[in-house]
């Protein structure tokens, strides 16, 4: 069983870690470099960062290292990915065990489950970011990040497993729990880059992401199978 785990997780997530890199390196790459040359023409090579009264300020380091465009970021991109799909792909391998897929096809509904849970949901609250963009605390996005998208989890397992009424009910309400708290917003909102190029990034986000998901799904679904089936190589 762990085997077959490791297995479907590596070549699904290998697999849909490359075609997310493709999709970024034409699609949303292009965008975030155009937002830094805005953030770059700032006057300040430091810029601070005031919170309100009892937290820290903090700043960002002009010469703080990053991978030079090209090859660097290509890579370092790629590797994100890879570390990233495999998680996942590990996760979705491990519900198989408890909740088989019996047609490739279902792959599609477990990536749609994904996408909802880790992408969609948090970024109702918290949409990505271009470079310049004023955020709030990272700890708190994070926290708020981290709620959104387990109660996003229970709520779509009671919704589509509850065996009544009431607990497919419950699932609603856990769903639209952390929206009705509200994501951390910073004290003002700002950015950089135009708000059509942002505009722009957001759209590309949500479909490379749509995309990522859909195929990592159908190819966990697809080697797990396979690999049940004892048609996939030791």
């Amino acid at each position: 069983m762990i085997k077959r785990i490791a297995q479907t997780a590596g070549f699904s997530g290998l697999l849909a870690a490359l075609l997310l890199t493709l999709l970024q390196s034409f699609w949303v790459s292009p965008l975030i470099l155009q937002a830094e040359t805005y953030e770059q023409s700032a006057p300040a090579a430091v810029e601070v960062h005031e919170h309100a009264a009892g937290t820290a300020a903090h700043s960002h380091d002009g010469e703080a290292w990053e991978p030079e465009d090209g090859w660097q970021r290509v890579l370092s991109t790629t590797g994100g990915n890879l570390v990233v799909a495999v998680g996942f792909a590990l996760m979705l391998a491990g519900l198989y065990t408890l909740r088989a897929p019996t047609r490739t096809s279902q792959g599609l509904l477990w990536g749609l489950a994904g996408y909802a849970t880790f992408v969609l949901a948090p970024t109702l609250g918290l949409p990505p970011e271009l470079p310049g963009t004023a955020a709030a605390d990272l700890g708190q996005r994070q926290m708020w990040w981290i709620g959104t998208a387990a109660s996003t989890a229970a709520g779509i397992a009671l919704i589509a497993f509850g065996r009544n009424w009431l607990l497919k009910l419950l699932g609603v309400a856990i769903l639209v729990v952390p929206h009705v708290i509200g994501a951390p917003q910073p004290a003002v909102h700002s950015m950089l880059a135009p708000q059509a190029l942002e505009t722009q990034f957001k759209i590309a986000s949500q479909l490379t992401n749509v995309a990522f998901w859909l195929a990592l799904g159908v190819l966990s679904a697809w080697l797990f199978r396979r690999k049940s089936a004892g048609q996939f190589p030791a």
